[in-house]
């Protein structure tokens, strides 16, 4: 009989306020912020540091790389690390849209002024335009030799429009800055000043001033030039390519010898000029404020500086005094020529002019990412505020909204004297600002325990809520003391830490060791406890009840005897019969002593690298140890043989823990994966994982019921047993098919990258569900084509002996399930496949099925079925087998048949449009003039009134 097992399912991931591998933004409100956290986003109302929704795909297991507001307020685009979009719905918290295109991580995202074009770059270099609307692809950029650092879009042009006037500016890591046109979808002009990576860059929301950043100590600053776009807007397309060809900036020497460049007539953005920062680190994210007014600067300097944008008439005061102050200086510095001498010519306004140092905001922590509230996005809402709000988000886990105090208009920053940036609101009890390095569960699996340097924290782990938050020293291990209500806490300095659960505080500190302690164990008669550390000694202490604070007794720890070893001790752990304690020390070998006595027993050695962790099973006859050479070992207790020596991870193993009542055991390692093994055979039932970090430990609840494990990326996971069973062929078939799927992916995006090098190219990738859904329109294809050639020889052997009836053919099960014609199940499969996916997916079909599906076009043209999709496919087919088509004459009667039948249809659904668009504008006619009412001046009307009445006149009346 095959053997089955119960397979564990992913079922929470607390722990993880902000991942430093995205940008965290606002709502539309001000009051919510969209925050990364590893493979899903939260959001977090920022002012009570609560968490409101969690937004996730069950299909995505990629970190999140980027976030993206749109317009309208509700949308979010979300980019991952496997080159995937996501649209997510703030209302409803779910997702809109898939859209895969890149290669590679997702590094910059922007939506146009409207929300309906999304612009994303990459690390393949490219720039993906999408139609959010459509949920399509719109064309792919490539012109970028390294990975996309910035996207803006600059014009008010619509890319769905190949008409339309608009422009993308792009930075890369190649140093390059480019232009790109959406009509004609290549690059008219490249900036070449930049000596290094350029990191960010900024365009002000007048589309006045571009600002990029590097990895030196300035600011360079680009003045984009409207009336120049538009004059290569109006040019005819020979011109626009003939530019294209030149479209890169020639440098220059100036008199200093420093590389400039020298502007054509063509040229929409020029330089401006460099603006020196406070800092000289590198620039992490560049943003202006959506008043035009100031301009942020983050820096890994732990530093975000705010600069002011100077107003007109700032800059022509600043002008007239530095005037004023030549002259003086010319006077009294002058040779005696007196007035004779020539005034110093006046200098243009630069950058450095225009922009200006306003505030420092200094961060506790190495900055990820900045935002503006999008509140305050004009002038008479800044002013009413008097401040701006500003989210910070940190690689430390932590979350920070500063308030800037801005100067009112009639007063300059010297005169408002203005506070200094003040720490608004902050979300940082919800995790670990380190990762934690150990886990301990309670005996009842109701609080789990997770130490980190400087912080334990207790968890609820059904809920994922904070319990308690406590600080401790640099911890390496913890454990619950016998009643859960004590937990210690052993530290790199040596001490044992004692805290109270139930007080939230630290109840005493033992020196325990003169180096680290890296294990502890408690007894199973509940009544001692043992630690291991690197003084070469094995401690054990007894539990204690002492007085504490009032009449409460406490438990406490007393020193009872040391057993004194060769080496460092790294673990140890009690059997659970407390017969027997293994030790595991430096030296690569695993020590079994006798409990009671002390008295050596076993020594278990084949380990080529330091043993980190061991356990023993509940009936203490196995023992596993875990090892930095990337193995996992099963001796046996009775004799300490070696039963199997398994290859058990791609990266060292950093702990294993046995099921209680079974002989099956869970191992972890610095490869991010969890894998379940079964000691009996040594078999693995089933890899868990991935984590976006080294897995550090790992806690298994009492019979197995959930795994909860904490990892470098400051998460805690927990996986739960489910009564889905596990069968061990059906796992590793299941393996193979992934590995299968990803080897197809890797093929097709290596086929696609040596398919051209055109600088404008189709948005699309195939992945495993593009091919899948080719798959199915190709059976749908083969069904319907087969249902029709009955029917087809039906009809013939009706003609051919009109007198003998033949029977009907038997109708396909599916069709005769499903209610359909072969044409309407055609276009129903092909309505099921994702917009996003459509094109890879009629990629995959052949030219003779190609030519089959033309045949359902044209009756799904007669018809009027879903005449847009019916367009979308067959222009799609027509582009991509055009060579093919035209050389097949049998091809011209069907296509001048769907050519009369489209535009009859699309001439209906035109007129049927312009119908109800007319209805619509008379019924908001009609809405408008009934409810529209005069406005009248209550306050002045009220005045006049009062003006109006005549005053009494009060007289005293004598009896």
């Amino acid at each position: 009989m095959v053997k089955s097992y119960l397979r564990y399912e992913a079922q929470s991931t607390f722990g993880v306020i902000c991942s430093a591998g995205g940008n965290a933004v606002f709502d539309h409100s001000g009051r919510l912020s969209i925050t990364p956290a590893l493979d899903s986003v939260v959001v977090w109302d920022i002012k009570k540091a609560t968490q409101v929704a969690q937004w996730s795909d069950s299909d995505n297991t990629a970190e999140v790389t980027c976030i993206a507001r749109s317009a309208n307020g509700k949308d979010f685009a979300v980019g991952y690390a496997d080159g995937s979009i996501r649209l997510f719905d703030l209302q409803t918290n779910t997702v809109n849209v898939v859209l895969n295109g890149h290669r590679g991580r997702v590094t910059a995202l922007q939506f146009d002024a409207t929300g309906t074009v999304l612009a994303s770059g990459a690390r393949d270099t490219d720039v993906v335009v999408w139609d959010v609307v459509g949920e399509v692809g719109l064309y792919r950029l490539r012109g970028h030799k390294d990975e996309i650092t910035g996207l803006a879009f600059v014009g008010s042009g619509d890319a769905r429009n190949a008409g339309a006037a608009g422009y993308i500016v792009s930075s890369s890591k190649d140093t390059l800055v480019k232009l790109w046109d959406l009509r004609a979808q290549h690059c008219v002009q490249t900036l070449v000043t930049h000596r290094s990576e350029v990191w960010a860059l900024a365009v002000s929301p007048d589309a006045r001033l571009l600002v990029t950043a590097t990895s030196d100590a300035d600011l360079h600053v680009w003045t984009i030039a409207a009336d120049r776009l538009d004059s290569v807007e109006t040019q005819g397309q020979d011109s626009v390519e003939i530019q294209a060809q030149d479209s890169v900036e020639t440098p220059a020497q100036d008199s200093t010898g420093d590389q400039t460049t020298t502007p054509r007539s063509w040229d929409a953005i020029t330089e401006y000029g460099t603006v020196r920062r406070s800092g000289s680190s590198r620039v992490v994210d560049l943003r202006f404020h959506a008043s035009g007014q100031f301009l942020a600067c983050l820096g890994t300097d732990r530093v975000a500086e705010i600069f002011r944008v100077r107003t007109h008439h700032e800059i022509k005061k600043k002008m007239e005094r530095r005037q004023r102050r030549n002259r003086e200086k010319q006077k009294k510095d002058g040779d005696g020529s007196g007035s004779d001498a020539e005034p110093e010519p006046v200098r243009s306004i630069t950058a450095a002019d225009e922009l200006a140092s306003f505030q420092l905001v200094r961060t506790s922590a190495k900055p990820v990412s900045l935002d503006f509230d999008p509140t305050d996005s004009d002038t008479a809402a800044l002013v009413r505020r008097g401040s701006l709000r500003i989210l910070l988000a940190q690689n430390n886990n932590s979350l920070h909204v500063w308030s800037v105090a801005v100067p009112p208009p009639d007063k300059t920053t010297k005169q408002a004297a203005l506070p200094e940036p003040s720490l608004l609101n902050s979300v940082e009890m919800a995790g670990h600002r380190t990762e934690p390095r150990a886990l301990a569960l309670s005996s009842d699996n109701e609080l789990v325990a997770s130490a980190a340097s400087k912080s334990l924290r207790i968890w609820n782990p059904q809920t994922g809520a904070c319990v308690r938050t406590l600080e401790c020293g640099t911890a390496l291990c913890v454990v619950f003391l016998p009643g859960d209500q004590i937990v210690a806490v052993g530290t790199k300095e040596g001490t044992l830490e004692l805290y109270d659960i139930a007080a939230a505080a630290r109840v005493e500190t033992l020196d325990a060791h003169d180096g680290a302690v890296w294990t502890i164990d408690v007894h199973p008669d509940r009544k001692s406890v043992a630690t291991g550390g690197a003084d070469k000694a094995v401690k054990f202490w007894s539990l204690e009840l002492v007085a504490g604070a009032g009449a409460r007794r406490r438990l406490t720890l007393e020193h009872v005897r040391t057993l004194q070893m060769a080496d460092d001790v790294l673990a140890l752990r009690f059997s659970p019969d407390a017969r027997l304690v293994a030790v595991a020390l430096l030296d690569a070998t695993v020590k079994v002593f006798y409990a009671d006595s002390l008295k050596f027993f076993l020594s278990l050695y084949g380990h080529k690298l330091p043993v980190v962790s061991l356990d023993i099973s509940s009936d203490s006859t196995l023992l596993v140890t875990g090892s930095a050479d990337k193995s996992v070992k099963l001796w046996g207790l009775d004799f300490g043989d070696c039963h199997r020596s398994l290859p058990a991870h791609a990266e060292p193993v950093t702990t294993v823990r046995f099921v209680w009542g079974t002989h099956y055991f869970f191992s972890a390692a610095k490869d991010r994966m969890l894998v379940q093994w079964d000691a009996d055979n040594f078999q693995r039932i089933q890899k868990l994982g991935p984590c976006h970090g080294d897995v550090w430990a790992l806690a298994v609840a009492r019979h197995g019921a959930f795994v909860i494990a904490s990892s470098q990326d400051r998460a805690l996971r927990v996986w739960a047993k489910t009564e889905e069973p596990l069968f061990l062929e059906e796992e590793r078939e299941r393996e193979l098919e992934e590995m299968f799927d990803r080897g197809l992916e890797e093929a097709a995006d290596t086929n696609a990258d040596a398919a051209d090098d055109d600088e404008a190219q189709r948005a699309g990738k195939a992945t495993v569900e593009t091919l899948k859904a080719g798959e199915r329109i190709i059976e749908a294809l083969d069904l319907a084509d087969a249902e029709r050639a009955k029917w087809a020889d039906h009809a013939a052997q009706l003609r051919r002996t009109p007198h003998i009836v033949p029977p009907q053919p038997e109708a396909n099960p599916i069709l005769a399930f499903e209610k359909l014609s072969p044409e309407a199940y055609v276009l129903r499969t092909v309505e099921r496949v994702r917009a996003a996916d459509l094109d890879d997916a009629l990629l995959v079909l052949s030219f003779p099925r190609v030519l089959s599906l033309l045949e359902y076009i044209d009756i799904w043209a007669r018809r009027e079925w879903n005449t847009p999709l019916t367009c979308r496919v067959l222009f799609f087919l027509l582009r991509s087998h055009q060579s093919q088509i035209v050389a097949t004459r049998s091809m011209r009667s069907r296509l001048d048949s769907i050519r009369r039948s489209l535009r009859s249809g699309v001439a209906t659904q035109r007129d049927q449009i312009g119908y109800n668009l007319a209805a619509l504008t008379s019924l908001k006619t009609e809405w408008e003039a009934a409810a529209t009412a005069d406005f009248f001046d209550e306050a002045a009307i009220q005045n006049i009134q009062d003006s109006q009445l005549k005053k009494r006149k009060f007289v005293g009346l004598k009896a």
